[in-house]
């Protein structure tokens, strides 16, 4: 059993959804390494979070966007969490509905995503500033 573990820090973001997945295999260059395994990325975040969705088209993570900001609005006179500006509490209800990592299996040394599939970042806030990721693959 092989376990390789590395930790990211990717650039600042505008609030959105934004394709991470080269990224992530550019920081691990030992997944080759692993014909069979898991992959787990975990965002050290509260208000961010990571899901794995369309890679393709662009419309999706617009979509997600005005989606997510319909179910957690910004401003709701009933949040008690508001010292850090209208978009915090939202993020923090978005981060938990989508969650803090994502797996991926490992095959032949890449990840075994389907045609159409992308690592997402979601950042729930406007200055969300840079975000942390800790990445562990294993297998043999």
């Amino acid at each position: 059993m092989k376990i390789i573990q590395n930790s990211i820090q990717l650039s600042q973001r505008k609030r959105g959804f934004h394709i991470i997945t080269p990224e992530i295999v550019q920081a691990l260059p030992q997944l080759s390494d692993i014909r069979t395994g898991m992959l787990q990325v975990f965002i050290q975040h509260t208000s961010a979070s990571l899901t794995i969705n369309e890679n393709a088209d662009p419309t999706v993570r617009v979509d997600f966007e005005m989606y997510f900001n319909k179910v957690a609005p910004e401003s709701d006179p009933n949040y008690r969490h508001t010292d850090e500006g209208p978009d915090d509490m939202p993020a923090h209800l978005k981060a938990s509905m989508l969650g803090s990592s994502v797996m991926v299996p490992i095959r032949h040394g890449r990840l075994a995503l389907g045609t159409w599939q992308g690592i997402y970042l979601c950042e729930h806030r406007n200055q969300g500033g840079a975000r942390h990721l800790v990445i562990t693959a294993w297998g043999e």
